[in-house]
């Protein structure tokens, strides 16, 4: 396949696109997350998300195929046609691989090795997700970023607030630092 069709467009500008679409995705991801997976409408595939998952693949994962399937269109139409949309399918893409770097890998250690970040942003975003998980169901969670996580004291100021009675500990989570 050629590419002679990003000649038209000025990298830089197609790069910006792209960067700007991978943070806008993670507000898109946020509002997706909370008010979509979250709500009525799309809890039937997300709740796997919230159960024990037996096997590799959780309803969940469709999620991702919904996402990859846009991103293949705005390539595919950005070729033919307005070069910016293929740069959109790119930002799209970027976002998807940090998705699976740091939802799917580094919180939920879907890779084949276990890694618990001991500090710094890692460890923020892998405590914030799991106090995500800290309540059943779907009401009442916290934290519905995937890239970006307020700070974990706030977090759990919040979980107080949504369950004045308590929530369980996330599984294998160490202990979770309020400094973060």
């Amino acid at each position: 396949m050629s590419f002679d069709f990003l000649s038209t467009f000025p990298v830089w500008q197609g790069l910006l696109i792209a960067f700007g679409v991978v943070a806008a995705m993670e507000l898109t991801a946020y509002a997706v997350h909370r008010w979509v997976m979250h709500g009525a409408l799309g809890w039937g595939w997300h709740a796997s998300h919230h159960e024990k998952t037996h096997g590799l693949f959780e309803k969940n994962d469709l999620y991702a195929v919904v996402f990859a399937g846009l991103a293949i269109v705005m390539f595919t139409v950005g070729a033919l046609g307005p070069v910016w949309l293929w740069y959109v399918g790119l930002g799209t893409t970027l976002y998807g691989i940090l998705y699976f770097i740091a939802h799917d890998g580094l919180v939920h250690q879907r890779w084949p090795f276990r890694i618990v970040p001991k500090s710094g942003y890692a460890q923020r975003l892998y405590q914030a997700h799991r106090l995500h998980h800290a309540v059943d169901g779907r009401d009442g969670c916290v934290s519905f970023g995937f890239l970006y996580a307020p700070p974990v004291r706030v977090l759990k100021e919040q979980l107080k607030r949504n369950h004045p009675r308590g929530v369980r500990e996330p599984e294998d989570v160490p202990e979770l630092q309020t400094g973060a």
